[in-house]
């Protein structure tokens, strides 16, 4: 069982991940370029940590228990020596990330797990400095790791049997969702996010709609279901036949961007086209239909009262 956990980088994003595992009980060591610069670290998450308390976000005593669990150690080695595993989260610079996967692997324990939160490099690419690299895998939290639920786990071809698993119990522990993904570029997170911005940036360039046009349309609409149905649920909501047709459409105005994907294409030719016929991408019955539209109107409305009851974001266009 993982008990003892090293965090290397303790900037905005080492810091919130050694929160995050402090407040599930874990002690955590805190390692940066200096002794120094890690006892400012543990100084400002606990003083994090006492304003997200008197917000409501975090619990009553969560300063006390970062500040008993989180301890800023004399070097990397010193903070990796016991650990059980190890997140190295320093600057998404390859030469930087091998040294510091180099320093870790050398001085951790042999059966210690270490992970990466490498937003984009592939783990394989990573893992060419690391000792022992049936160890390595990425384990990639989103800005700010204290509140975005979902993880992305990512084990190269050598990783071994049972490491993710493993990682994954920890994040569960710590009320993360961690979600297994292959070693790609980009993994799943940031190939759907820069797609998106990809797209929003040339509706701004060819003078579509302003940024802040763009913004608003993307909250407003397909935005909404998107903290409660991902991309294919939201498609076979639809009906994949209306999806292949608005695909056709797109096509005749962006042959290079929009042509249909082979996926959906294939499942439209056999008949696969959503809840309304029980298959699709996902497999639910249209039985299931009245309980699932109940479902959304629940969220949607739930989501309108909480925008409303936040206000307006301090955002400036």
């Amino acid at each position: 069982m993982i008990q003892q956990v090293a965090i290397v980088g303790s900037g905005y994003m080492g810091g919130g991940i050694a929160q995050v595992f402090a407040l599930a009980g874990r002690d955590v060591q805190i390692a940066d370029v200096s002794a120094d610069h890690a006892a400012r670290s543990r100084a400002r998450i606990i003083d994090e940590a006492a304003d997200y308390a008197g917000r409501g976000l975090f619990p009553e005593d969560a300063a006390e228990s970062v500040a008993a669990r989180v301890t800023a150690a004399e070097s990397i080695e010193a903070a990796v020596r016991d650990a059980d595993f190890i997140e190295e989260a320093v600057p998404e610079i390859l030469s930087i990330k091998h040294d510091i996967l180099s320093r870790i692997s050398a001085g951790c324990r042999p059966e210690a797990l270490i992970g990466s939160n490498t937003s984009t490099i592939s783990i394989a690419t990573l893992a060419t400095e690391v000792v022992s690299p049936e160890r390595f895998l990425g384990v990639h939290f989103s800005n700010p790791a204290p509140f975005i639920p979902g993880v992305e786990v990512i084990p190269h071809a050598a990783t071994r049997s049972g490491a993710a698993t493993e990682v994954i119990a920890l994040l569960k522990e710590a009320g993360k969702l961690g979600v297994e993904v292959a070693d790609v570029t980009g993994f799943v997170l940031n190939r759907l996010q820069y797609a998106l911005f990809s797209e929003a940036a040339r509706l701004v360039e060819e003078g579509v709609a302003s940024a802040e046009a763009v913004d608003t349309i993307t909250r407003t609409t397909f935005g909404y279901r998107l903290p409660f149905f991902g991309p294919f649920a939201i498609a076979d909501m639809a009906g994949l036949d209306v999806y292949a047709f608005c695909y056709r459409s797109l096509a005749e105005g962006y042959p290079e961007r929009f042509a249909a994907p082979e996926a959906l294409s294939e499942r439209v030719a056999d008949g696969a086209l959503g809840v309304k016929s029980g298959r699709g991408f996902l497999a639910t019955p249209p039985d299931q239909l009245p309980a699932l539209v109940a479902h959304r109107d629940n969220a949607y409305a739930a989501m309108s009262r909480l925008l409303a009851d936040l206000g307006e974001a301090p955002v400036t266009y």
